[in-house]
């Protein structure tokens, strides 16, 4: 059965087999998606994926598009300009897909005031919770970084995970889109979003039954930067420090990054290799040199030229 309000993107970065076999599992669900993007951004691939993706996309099965240079925000925003349903549901290139995905996800968005659906996402190394374990709003008051993704409960809930999660595009672009001054690794993009989806009044919907296990492949993705514990480049820092002049409260603020280099260096890692204490200070603090420059610059935003389909979020 096909979904008519649903577009899948795919934004994929330096991943061969894995992306294929995201690919080979949501072309065989049953209720399959208007159409599949694949929004790669990467150099180059082995000659298998390059076939596999040409002789898919010659078959009109996936929209294969690349862009030149590597950024999440970047290739999700290309895909909501593309998009041809109302609703986006990205999924990262490492997943194994529940079979409903698609149609869980299709199901929330039938409500008029649903902008936003966060779905289960399951790592390897998580335990299952138990059937009893609710959640309420207020179980992580203050903090809402602390929502367990795993969970087994519906929920409304303040934050999303990229890997497994569908946007109202209409409402997407009339927010601006994601902030692509998130550079190399991204990290807190989605943070950021949902706290400008929350300004505008709207909330997100958790729906478990649209789950997906995450992989976690050690290649490609958000992996080609590196460790963050092991590098001097700030490519996992950067992202942090930005959202954090960009979002929390002064008083938040300047706690987390008085503290952010300090907590860098407090782990395992740090204490069994304490040669990498320095070059992980040199890589946060670099790192927020990095964040005031880009905050200097403005948040880099869609100004859409896209009208949407829907007239609740018009532009």
């Amino acid at each position: 059965m096909l979904m008519q309000n649903i577009s899948v993107a795919i934004p994929t970065y330096r991943r061969e087999k894995p992306l294929l076999r995201t690919l080979e599992q949501l072309l065989a669900l049953e209720h399959a998606a208007l159409e599949i993007l694949v929004i790669d951004q990467s150099t180059d691939h082995e000659p298998e994926t390059v076939r596999t993706l040409e002789a898919l996309a010659k078959d009109g099965r996936i929209d294969w598009r690349k862009l030149s240079q590597p950024s999440i925000p970047k290739a999700m925003n290309h895909a909501l300009q593309i998009a041809r349903a109302d609703v986006v549901l990205f999924v990262d290139d490492d997943t194994v897909l529940n079979s409903e995905l698609i149609r869980e996800h299709a199901k929330e968005h039938e409500g008029p005031e649903v902008v936003c659906v966060a779905g289960r996402v399951v790592q390897l190394w998580e335990q299952e919770p138990k059937e009893s374990e609710g959640y309420r709003m207020d179980d992580c008051a203050g903090d809402p970084d602390v929502f367990p993704f795993n969970s087994r409960n519906k929920a409304m809930i303040e934050r999303f995970m990229g890997g497994n999660f569908s946007i109202n595009k209409g409402f997407a672009l009339s927010i601006g889109g994601f902030d692509e001054n998130f550079v190399k690794a991204a990290y807190r993009f989605e943070a950021e979003f949902s706290n400008r989806l929350a300004l505008a009044g709207e909330q997100i919907v958790f729906q478990p039954d649209a789950s997906v296990l995450h992989l976690k492949e050690q290649t490609g993705g958000t992996r080609s930067f590196g460790s963050h514990l092991r590098t001097i480049w700030p490519a996992h820092s950067v992202g942090r420090y930005y959202y954090l002049f960009m979002v929390k409260p002064v008083h938040r603020r300047i706690r987390r990054i008085v503290l952010g280099p300090l907590s860098a260096v407090i782990t395992r890692h740090h204490l069994k290799h304490p040669w990498w204490i320095p070059l992980t200070l040199i890589s946060e603090l670099s790192g927020m040199v990095w964040a005031l420059w880009l905050c200097a610059r403005g948040p880099r935003l869609l100004i859409s030229r896209v009208q949407s389909r829907s007239p609740r979020f018009s532009l």
